[in-house]
């Protein structure tokens, strides 16, 4: 690094201590790829932010130029996690490059947002369906996609069979055979995986997650919470939570 670098880049960083700037928590940054990572869309959504926000560093004075080089530097990370979590590095980088030349086109900042919110979910249904395919029949991917874009809700059995278009007893029966599990056990197991990245990564206390994810009270919530993780949430949040918000 030549002397004059040096003296610009040490200037820089005096500036930023003196403007008491700070970048995003390390952690956080590490929980939202590993989430993209995992195909868990609605925890995305949680550590979500804008593509240009606070705690990110200027790339370019230009407003426009800085938001594609942020997406770039964005998707480029996004690649390379998803190869590490199993998606193979032709696919990751082909939609990698698609995403990046799709930003560049764009002439808006809004238009850069929404191809932003584009790939870290088209990376993220990837991931979800990667870890489907090839374990379950194509009617179960299906049906595991509805319930986790509908996790929300209280799911019927005869509300994906309809989506699906087969019989009610059917969907049952190809439940139970593949997962082991009848459909509600599926569907609990879902909300409780749901619930648990909830409980470590938000502030959200038992009786809102209870009531985001559709149960019929807290403490059926709790109930099903401890059969499945063998603790209750509080507990839970007490033991595995590594950062404070």
């Amino acid at each position: 690094m030549s002397e004059d670098t040096e003296k610009i880049l040490a200037e820089h960083l005096f500036s930023q201590r003196e403007e008491n700037f700070s970048h995003a928590s390390f952690d956080r940054e590490v929980a939202f790829y590993e989430s993209i990572c995992s195909g868990n869309i609605e925890l995305v959504h949680v550590f979500m932010k804008p593509l240009f926000s606070e705690g990110c560093g200027i790339l370019s004075e230009n407003p426009l130029q800085n938001l594609k080089y942020h997406m770039v530097v964005l998707v480029a990370l996004i690649a390379r996690y998803c190869i590490k979590g199993g998606l193979s590095p032709e696919e990751s980088y082909s939609m990698s490059d698609f995403y990046i030349v799709k930003a560049d086109k764009c002439r808006t900042e809004s238009e850069i947002r929404e191809v932003h919110r584009e790939a870290i979910e088209g990376y993220t249904r990837r991931m979800r369906s990667l870890k489907l395919d090839g374990v379950y029949s194509k009617q179960i991917v299906r049906a595991v996609d509805y319930m986790t874009s509908h996790i929300h809700s209280r799911i019927t059995l005869a509300e994906v069979a309809d989506y699906l278009k087969i019989s009610s007893e059917y969907l049952s029966r190809l439940f139970k055979k593949e997962t082991g599990m009848t459909f509600s056990e599926y569907i609990n197991k879902l909300k409780i995986e749901e619930a648990s990245s909830l409980l470590l990564f938000t502030e959200r206390s038992d009786i809102e997650i209870s009531s985001l994810l559709g149960f019929s009270s807290q403490s059926y919530f709790i109930k099903i919470f401890r059969k499945q993780m063998g603790i209750t949430p509080k507990q839970y949040k007490k033991q595995y939570r590594w950062f404070e918000f």
